[in-house]
């Protein structure tokens, strides 16, 4: 299986793509980071994030997708031709998956990856009317578009994101994975959670190890 690629940049929404993120944890799909720079990035949700990569290490043959978080500043994010200088090495590319959400579109536009395809973003019109980035023929007023490898989505749909990049990159996972408890009736049994059969020998080994490394007894 093909790694995912995430991009990093200032004030990047963690919230937004941490459904996807945990579906490819969750499935094995192995996900490196990448960012102009070594340097901790700062996430609007107040982590700091150490990138595992800078851009001049990005290998296209070790991918089958790139994802664009949300920007809660988007412009400076914009203006750092770095950020676009390593977007537009994708121009014309048709098998990388690329994926954005929120504000990411944004970059995709301005590095000129956007034209001539149908996409959505959550940007405000004033910024589009004072930086006229994205093609406005190609925008779609829907909260996620599908356009070839281009999946675009606004940022309340970041669950819907996450189900649609992951079908695109072989995860076979339920529509409903992220659909929340809301509407939904639960028994005891229901909320009481086992381990498979199966996996007790391979659990218990674990316990066991973490216990010993901690100087513990079993039993704690």
């Amino acid at each position: 299986m093909k790694k995912a690629a995430i991009m990093l940049y200032s004030l990047f929404s963690l919230q937004e793509i941490s459904c996807l993120t945990e579906l490819f944890r969750f499935y094995d799909k192995e996900m490196v980071t990448f960012s102009a720079g070594r340097e901790p990035v700062y996430s609007e949700d107040g982590f700091h994030i150490l990138p595992d990569r800078k851009f001049s290490e990005f290998c296209r043959e070790e991918f089958d997708c790139l994802v664009l978080p949300g920007i809660w500043e988007p412009l400076p994010v914009m203006l750092d031709q770095r950020n676009i200088r390593f977007l537009e090495q994708f121009y014309g590319e048709n098998e990388l998956i690329i994926a954005a959400i929120s504000a990411g579109p944004i970059l995709l536009g301005k590095a000129g990856l956007l034209e001539n395809r149908r996409f959505t973003s959550g940007v405000f019109e004033e910024f589009l009317d004072a930086f006229p980035v994205m093609p406005r023929s190609g925008i779609v007023r829907k909260p996620l578009v599908e356009d070839g490898n281009l999946i675009t989505a606004i940022g309340d749909a970041f669950r819907e994101f996450a189900v649609a990049v992951g079908h695109k990159v072989g995860i076979d996972c339920p529509d409903s994975i992220f659909s929340g408890v809301e509407g939904k009736i639960y028994s005891k049994e229901d909320l009481t959670y086992h381990l498979p059969p199966e996996e007790m020998d391979a659990a218990r080994a674990y316990w066991d190890k973490c216990l010993s490394a901690a100087g513990e007894k079993n039993g704690l």
